[in-house]
């Protein structure tokens, strides 16, 4: 039987766009640019919620690597996202407001073939939370509290 652990985040909005949280030792922000009428304070969510997937791949990559006791002296990796502005915005739309397609690159500096490269990503992508949470479906609840 698995057991879950409950990861929780409360954030509030502050002036305009900009919405704060206090995760862990860290104080972040989330905002739009200038040019959106925001006070670029701080990314947007959306590329809040890419570097975030960005940064699950490379830490299980970190553990994956101390676990097979590989050599992964580094590991670039590039996420971009395709996704329908209208909808966001409230205007009428036939398809998703979310990513419609999210693409990862991963550039690894280990001694490993292509193929093994291929397959060690492929490996912690598997394992990766939050890669599962955007190509399964998860149930999402929202309520008032």
């Amino acid at each position: 039987m698995s057991q879950h652990k409950c990861i929780s985040v409360q954030a509030e909005m502050t002036d305009g766009f900009a919405v704060k949280a206090q995760l862990g030792e860290h104080a972040v922000i989330i905002d739009q640019p200038v040019a959106a009428r925001g006070t670029g304070l701080g990314p947007t969510p959306l590329e809040y919620f890419l570097f975030a997937l960005a940064g699950c791949i490379g830490t299980i990559a970190r553990i994956a690597a101390m676990q097979r006791k590989l050599e992964l002296r580094g590991m670039k990796i590039a996420v971009e996202g395709d996704y329908n502005p209208a909808g966001l915005l409230g205007k009428p739309s036939d398809d998703r407001t979310g990513f419609q397609q999210i693409r990862i690159m991963a550039e690894i500096d280990a001694d490993l073939s292509d193929a093994e490269k291929q397959a060690f990503l492929d490996e912690v992508c598997d394992r990766c939370p939050l890669h599962d949470n955007t190509r399964l479906e998860t149930e999402v609840i929202h309520s008032l509290s």
